[in-house]
């Protein structure tokens, strides 16, 4: 019995320092499965439902992204100035405020930017 409640006890430290380590952007792991990240927390009372509107085994539906997010806001807060005005990723020379959410956005895991696959500029403040 004291084998098994030193081994209780070191269990609960380790996942408990690992989430207290825990940053925005973070992926949780509860019980061996991915769980959304740590910026999307405060829909967690809807259960990953909040974001898996057609279903756990489809991707998010960019509907379930603008319920929270407004493309004019980020669009706004993406925008460049000078000659990288065009390089906005929200509101861009190719798809403008069109693109879809998780083209370059992933929850449980980093996602590389759609525009990498062409260009090489940097996205500094890009949240995957």
């Amino acid at each position: 019995m004291n084998k098994f409640m030193t081994l209780a006890a070191a269990m609960m430290l380790t996942f408990g320092a690992q989430a207290a380590d825990l940053q925005p952007g973070d992926s949780m792991t509860k019980m061996g499965a991915k769980h959304g990240r740590v910026y999307h927390e405060m829909n967690y009372d809807d259960g990953c439902k909040s974001c898996h509107d057609q279903g756990m085994r489809k991707r998010p539906s960019d509907t379930a992204c603008l319920e929270c997010h407004d493309r004019d806001d980020l669009a706004e807060a993406t925008a460049r100035e000078g000659d990288e005005v065009w390089q906005n990723p929200h509101n861009n020379l190719h798809y403008g405020k069109e693109v879809p959410c998780i083209e370059c956005h992933g929850e449980h895991q980093a996602k590389r930017p759609l525009c990498l696959d062409c260009h090489t500029f940097k996205f500094d403040k890009h949240k995957q």
